[in-house]
């Protein structure tokens, strides 16, 4: 059963304001939309006098997630949609946007956007699995976020209809994935410090660490073994000829330290331990990613498709230098969802 009126939590913390909100201020959801193959929002929460939580129930996936919204400054007449992606942890864990660079947030709060952050999917690189993995269970992430999510986003919330997506990390991948699964649906991208390329032995080893190493999965479940044709046919390198006409934004750091790897900065991983991990094995991972950024733009170039880059000199894989791209890469983002930037 749909609830289309908005219920606050016990837990939510003080009453809204009235903002010109229609959501907010009326406490319920402008539609009750369905998706095409069944998905529906199944209830949803007022957080606070910006921000409500949606549970949206896949029916690709057979379950229901959690997706985070942030309304837009001005939201008294139709806005866009940002999604904004977590990365491998997929926001179950403490490394997402509003935990560890919440200054992106309030950098977004005054922008007439509404940004959509769903909760779920960890290790799973947003896509479409071929098979359930016995630990991290059914993945149809492409087919939440191009069939399934934005309907019900657009629907329920009275948007535009103009999209973009970006996401870090293992979700810089897959924000380039998704306009190529769906092309139109997404007008801008912005991809940090991901790695476009998985198909060649150097993305195929980056994917395998992240979701067999460290996420406890088998990527046979995904796209297959080695050199199955899946992995070339999501790679968006391969694919690079199908990112034209977006609004590219693609960055990541050399793997040295930076400004935001001192120890105990408001970003970097805490303890002498946390800051050791972040130095090496961030500054590892931001190089490997570094070589996968570069190779896109050269590719890019070849065919003609413009984009723009951010490559400083510095950064390791980490919040304060991906802050720091979502800043840079607003104007990119906002030409696609025709705001000012």
């Amino acid at each position: 059963m749909v609830f289309a009126a908005l219920t606050t939590a016990v837990s939510t913390g003080p009453a809204t304001a009235d903002t010109g909100d229609p959501v907010i201020g009326s406490r319920s959801l402008l539609a009750d939309p369905r998706s095409a193959d069944g998905s529906y929002i199944t209830k949803a929460t007022v957080q606070d006098d910006r921000n409500i939580r949606l549970y949206v129930y896949s029916a690709a996936m057979d379950n229901t997630f959690a997706v985070d919204v942030q309304r837009p400054a001005d939201a008294s007449v139709p806005r866009p949609v940002l999604y904004l992606l977590n990365g491998a942890g997929g926001g179950e864990d403490a490394a997402t946007w509003d935990q560890r660079a919440p200054d992106a947030l309030r950098f977004l709060a005054d922008k007439d956007v509404n940004v959509v952050q769903p909760i779920g999917g960890a290790w799973s690189y947003y896509t479409d699995w071929r098979a359930p993995d016995p630990v991290l269970g059914v993945n149809k992430w492409k087919t939440f976020f191009t069939e399934e999510l934005p309907p019900l986003i657009d629907g329920a919330l009275g948007t535009n209809g103009l999209n973009a997506i970006a996401g870090l990390s293992t979700s810089g991948t897959s924000v380039l994935q998704l306009p190529i699964a769906k092309p139109g649906l997404y007008k801008s991208v912005a991809a940090y410090s991901g790695c476009a390329q998985i198909s060649d032995p150097t993305g195929y080893t980056f994917v395998n660490l992240a979701v067999n190493v460290w996420g406890g999965g088998n990527t046979d479940n995904m796209y297959g073994p080695q050199n199955d044709p899946m992995w070339a046919d999501n790679d968006p390198y391969v694919h690079a000829d199908q990112l034209r006409g977006l609004n590219l934004f693609v960055s990541s750091g050399s793997g040295l330290p930076g400004q935001w790897d001192g120890i105990d900065g408001p970003y970097t991983l805490p303890g002498i331990g946390g800051w050791a991990n972040q130095l090496i094995v961030g500054g590892v991972i931001e190089a490997a990613v570094n070589y996968c950024s570069h190779n896109l733009q050269t590719k890019l170039d070849a065919l003609g498709i413009p984009a723009t880059y951010d490559f400083p000199p510095t950064g390791t894989h980490s919040w304060g230098y991906w802050h720091d791209a979502l800043i840079k890469s607003w104007p990119v983002l906002a030409k696609g969802l025709e705001l000012p930037a």
